[in-house]
């Protein structure tokens, strides 16, 4: 029998459930005999609650501008749609006897509910109600990382899957830590969350590909344990590969939730020289890991999809492949012109000689594999995401192109990182 906690927050019975739910409790909150009500109460706090709703998109979108992307839709009207059921619940509270109170503050919360459970199936964030409630049990980086006496060697034409035995005591998860990674400029990061497989606390110890993993903006590392769901994938896959799975990095390349200064070094922060020096020296002192470029990815989704194409241009002798999972085509802040403003200066020429897409037109990658991901709904970033797998092919790179069911969302970033760790784990020892 299924748990409770299982059951699909995205499609299925529960969200229809809960959007039945909303609109009974919307048609309770609009319902009331007086006459005023329906002449000035419902038309008034209708009119201000779209105003509201209006209003928020405009400020985001037009003058605080934090994301590249306009706001979804689906945002602003939950919050005017929330806001308008608390606003009558408090309209209809001194006319109301005590059970009509009850129901009404109930029904606004169910309104709140139901406009939460929109967004989600949008951005499809939380694919269970045990995904929502679950926070990651961390355990300390000096507990699940302590160095092993010896390594296990891997003979020359030889991948680590042949000659790996798994001890019989090798436990069934990994680990998730939390650990500062520092920076050596003045960009100042947030924690990183680092990931573990089973086979790492082995002895010998297997030396595990790395893959950098980046989340998008707003985000934070936690977003690829929580919406991704990522270390239960993981343990999925070490499952099938005798405790074998890639260590996962997942640093932080905003500095703050709403930040973004697009991984490049300019004047918001020198966070190329951070994801393409710093973490990768942290992790070769800090972790027991196979050093070889060929064992070295980074991936990351939206912005961070955006940074692992930049990444794999901008500094091929450390990563030898990329995922660009809804990337954009270049970094930005909108547009170009408020990006070479605000990196830049207004200087297009310094942009353009750290501009991936421009880069590739004059530099060949014959060396780097990638996989670019697109959501066949996605009008934001398919176009870009297409003219950047063009752009690779032409200079030289093993690059593939996925398409996959949905838009801008965790519908395809979810499945676009987990469905590529089989071609990850063919190309890094691990094993399809």
């Amino acid at each position: 029998m299924t748990s409770p906690l299982e059951l699909s927050l995205i499609s299925g019975p529960v969200p229809v459930v809960v959007a039945v739910c909303g609109v009974a409790a919307g048609v309770f909150l609009l319902v009331a005999r007086r006459r005023t009500w329906w002449t000035r109460v419902v038309p008034v706090s209708v009119a201000a609650c779209g105003v509201l709703a209006v209003g928020v998109a405009v400020v985001v979108d037009h003058v605080w501008r934090p994301f590249p992307e306009p706001l979804p839709t689906i945002v602003p009207a939950a919050l005017g749609v929330g806001v308008l059921g608390v606003v009558l619940a408090v309209a209809r509270w001194r006319h109301d006897r005590w059970p009509s109170r009850v129901l009404g503050a109930v029904s606004a919360l169910v309104l709140v509910v139901s406009g939460l459970s929109g967004v989600n199936q949008y951005f499809g964030e939380y694919s269970t109600l045990g995904a929502a409630l679950k926070s990651n049990d961390t355990v300390a980086l000096d507990v699940a990382a302590k160095p092993a006496p010896d390594v296990l060697p891997v003979p020359a034409g030889k991948k680590l899957a042949d000659v790996w035995t798994p001890p019989a005591d090798l436990p069934t998860r990994g680990t998730v830590s939390e650990t500062p990674i520092p920076s050596s400029t003045d960009y100042r990061p947030r924690k990183a969350l680092v990931y573990l497989p089973p086979a790492y606390v082995a002895t010998p110890r297997p030396r595990l590909p790395v893959l950098v993993l980046l989340s998008g903006q707003p985000g934070s590392p936690h977003d690829w344990f929580d919406g991704g769901e990522l270390a239960r994938h993981l343990d999925a896959y070490a499952a099938r590969h005798h405790g074998l799975a890639p260590i996962v990095v997942v640093p932080d390349q905003l500095g703050a939730t709403t930040a973004n200064p697009m991984c490049l070094d300019s004047k918001l922060g020198k966070v190329e020289t951070y994801l393409a020096k710093d973490v990768p020296a942290w992790i070769k002192t800090r972790l027991q890991v196979d050093e070889s470029r060929r064992a070295w990815t980074i991936s990351g989704l939206s912005q961070g999809g955006t940074c692992s194409f930049q990444l794999a241009v901008r500094a091929p002798g450390v990563y030898a492949r990329f995922i660009d999972v809804s990337g954009q085509r270049e970094p930005t802040l909108g547009s170009r012109k408020d990006t070479v403003k605000a990196a830049f200066g207004g200087d297009e020429t310094a942009y353009r000689a750290v501009n991936p897409v421009d880069v590739l037109t004059r530099t060949r990658f014959p060396d780097t594999e990638g996989m670019v991901v697109a959501g066949k709904n996605d009008s934001l970033y398919r176009k870009d995401d297409r003219e950047v797998y063009e752009a690779c092919l032409r200079a030289g790179m093993d690059v593939r192109w996925r398409e996959l069911p949905g838009a801008h969302d965790w519908t395809v970033w979810r499945p676009g990182l987990v469905d590529a760790l089989p071609w990850l784990g063919e190309r890094t020892g691990l094993g399809g």
